[in-house]
């Protein structure tokens, strides 16, 4: 393909969304929060054409073409993609569906467990119904208990600089500072409550103990039926602080969306347990493509 790449950055973020609103299944991955914020860890670059816009990182290790955004029923893929062998990486499964159509014989794919992302029923989090959620519930009972009603903020100038200031703290108490994985993601949210104005659909929530902010959670609207969460941060010494911060943030941010997408689990095993305990609802699978 003969693309020419430039970084990703906010001054492209109208021409972006133009796009973004014509793809047919909206991955959490390629939202331009995601972008932007991990724009330095990945080295994330983009190129625009007619119908799409083509995304690929340059780091750490190798470089690597993620999926296209855009309109991807007005493409001709066979002559778009006439030149092979080229791989893709965390292709949403209906491209993937679409290529398996189109390009017949000329594709190899896998699914990328760790990638695909996980879909909750809004309901469910809202309602923490059933023996299923017993335990769920119970956290939010006993954070009402010892601290009262939740006391929630949704996001405003005020709010973002008690994020920004609640992750730090955050950070200290994990030593960031030590764990490239915990200093690329405080970067990454550093970046986008910097300039969270910027966004289409960003929204958030904190959670408040008196003056102090104790929780705080960053979501974008994906499409009209679901949420995607970027961010959520609690102190890790306050019983039901997570359990509450989610709860409380659906009832409040989500009122009119079916689904809550809260990304990927990147074959972390306790980030993926975690995630399993919230009885996801189905997931947004995403594939590793190779077209010959």
């Amino acid at each position: 393909m003969d693309l020419h790449f430039s970084p990703v950055t906010l001054e492209e973020a109208e021409r972006f969304y133009s796009y973004w609103q014509k793809t047919p299944q909206r991955s959490i991955d390629y939202s331009l929060v995601n972008l932007w914020g991990w724009q330095q860890h990945y080295g994330l670059e983009w190129c625009f054409t007619e119908h799409l816009c083509w995304i690929r990182q340059t780091w750490p290790c190798f470089t690597a073409y993620w999926a296209p955004v855009g309109d991807w029923h007005a493409v001709d893929w066979a002559a778009c993609l006439a030149d092979g062998p080229i791989s893709f990486i965390r292709v949403p499964e209906a491209l993937e569906a679409l290529w398996q159509e189109q390009l017949p014989g000329r594709i190899s794919s896998a699914p990328a467990r760790g990638q695909w992302e996980y879909l909750y029923a809004q309901s469910d989090l809202v309602r923490l119904p059933g023996n299923r959620f017993h335990k769920k519930k119970n956290h939010v009972s006993g954070f009402i208990r010892t601290y009262g009603e939740p006391d929630y903020h949704p996001l405003d100038d005020r709010m973002a600089e008690d994020c920004l200031a609640l992750q730090d703290t955050w950070c200290q108490w994990h030593d960031c500072d030590h764990s490239p994985s915990l200093t690329a993601e405080n970067d990454a949210i550093n970046r986008v409550l910097s300039h969270y104005n910027t966004f289409h659909n960003l929204c958030g929530g904190s959670l408040y103990i008196g003056k102090d902010i104790v929780a705080f959670s960053i979501g974008e609207r994906l499409d009209e039926q679901t949420m995607g969460v970027h961010y959520e941060k609690g102190l890790n010494d306050i019983r039901g602080v997570y359990q509450t911060i989610n709860n409380v943030f659906c009832k409040n941010a989500c009122t009119d969306v079916q689904w809550i997408n809260r990304a990927q689990d990147l074959d972390e095993e306790g980030l993926r347990l975690a995630k399993e305990s919230y009885h996801p609802a189905g997931f947004l699978h995403k594939f590793t493509v190779t077209l010959g």
